[in-house]
């Protein structure tokens, strides 16, 4: 039987951080990690599945269980490269990661700032192939989730290879978790390792 490595009480990121330093320290053939929000269970599945193993996911009651087993490369068929990752070895694209952490722009008239928040989104597909990467926090996560006008803009910029993220702990307190429209659910330990691979990095 697998222990389970205890997580539940965690704020983001510290179950992920728990589960990178136990797989660095003891390389273990399978991890089970309980958690006790649905933000944090994304959040180490995703870290899981990056770090090549295969994810189970059992729900009890309000807590979760995650079962990691590691995934023997040698049988892993070999995957294409996404469109992100070709545009990341081109020659001469920067990599600019743009941190969205409110649901407006500037400070003042509230109204204002929301139309020139949304202008600014729908005039990002301007920085060209140089926009590597869009982040949401805080209120900005609305823009990823049902209802936003600027999800079909952001759906665009997907398309064309922008990696978009929204926090899951951010998620998770507005609510709309289970709303989510676009982009994948992230923590505070990719977003400061996005910030280190960078480039450059625009705070809106």
């Amino acid at each position: 039987m697998i222990n389970d490595l205890d997580c539940r009480g965690m704020n983001c990121p510290e179950p992920v951080l728990h589960v990178r330093n136990i797989i660095i320290k003891e390389s273990p053939a399978s991890l089970s990690v309980l958690v006790d929000n649905e933000a944090a269970c994304q959040n180490v599945c995703r870290f899981f599945e990056h770090q090549n193993f295969q994810v189970i996911t059992e729900k009890l009651g309000t807590e979760f269980r995650i079962v990691g087993t590691r995934v023997d490369v040698a049988k892993v068929p070999e995957i294409p490269f996404p469109a992100v990752a070709v545009k990341e070895l081109r020659v001469g694209v920067k990599k600019i990661m743009v941190l969205v952490t409110s649901d407006y722009m500037g400070h003042g008239d509230d109204g204002l700032g929301d139309m020139l928040m949304f202008n600014f989104l729908k005039t990002l597909k301007e920085m060209g192939p140089d926009l590597w990467r869009l982040v949401f926090v805080n209120r900005g996560v609305s823009f990823t989730a049902e209802g936003s006008e600027a999800v079909p803009i952001l759906q665009e910029l997907a398309g064309e290879g922008v990696q978009i993220f929204a926090c899951g702990a951010c998620l998770a307190y507005f609510h709309i978790l289970d709303k989510i429209q676009v982009g994948e659910i992230t923590n505070m330990l990719d977003i400061i390792t996005g910030m280190k691979l960078a480039d450059s990095v625009i705070t809106i």
